[in-house]
């Protein structure tokens, strides 16, 4: 409480419903950084909203402003293990234009919306596209910096 009576944002605690910002950095198990924030904009989201992965937000609860912490979130708790049933091989004919191995496309699924497939392999007669989250399969680490913790407003 501040000396008006009034919560002070330092006495919020992470929890679903709550708005937090923060800087992140996610890293692979070898160190290498795939996202972070810390060159940009700080991130904004509620918990619970779906922005990230259960086993990224777990770690957040009970954190408030002014915290900082490193978490190892597991392929089950990130983004899934690899599937092997999420790599299709299509036919050559149908791509219009010519495909190289790790080129990132749009793919429509069955229900008319966007899935992005990176293309695994690319032969004479086929080529083979995986729709599996770049990130699958991999344990990473979790950097972040708490800047704020709020209840959320709905507009």
């Amino acid at each position: 409480m501040n000396e008006n009576g009034q919560q002070d944002d330092r006495d919020y605690r992470i929890d679903d419903g709550m708005e937090i910002t923060l800087h992140f950095t996610v890293k692979l198990e070898n160190g290498e950084v795939v996202d972070s924030t810390r060159d940009k904009q700080p991130a904004t989201f509620q918990l619970g909203d779906g922005n990230l992965p259960p086993g990224f937000e777990a770690p957040l609860k009970g954190l408030a402003a002014g915290d900082a912490g490193a978490f190892e979130v597991t392929p089950e708790h990130a983004f899934g293990q690899h599937n092997p049933q999420n790599v299709q091989r299509l036919s050559r004919d149908a791509f219009e234009e010519a495909v190289e191995p790790g080129t990132v496309m749009s793919f429509a699924d069955a229900a008319g919306g966007e899935l992005p497939g990176v293309i695994a392999s690319v032969d004479e007669r086929h080529v083979e596209v995986d729709f599996n989250h770049p990130l699958a399969g991999r344990t990473l680490t979790f950097e972040v910096e708490i800047l704020d913790v709020r209840p959320a407003t709905t507009h």
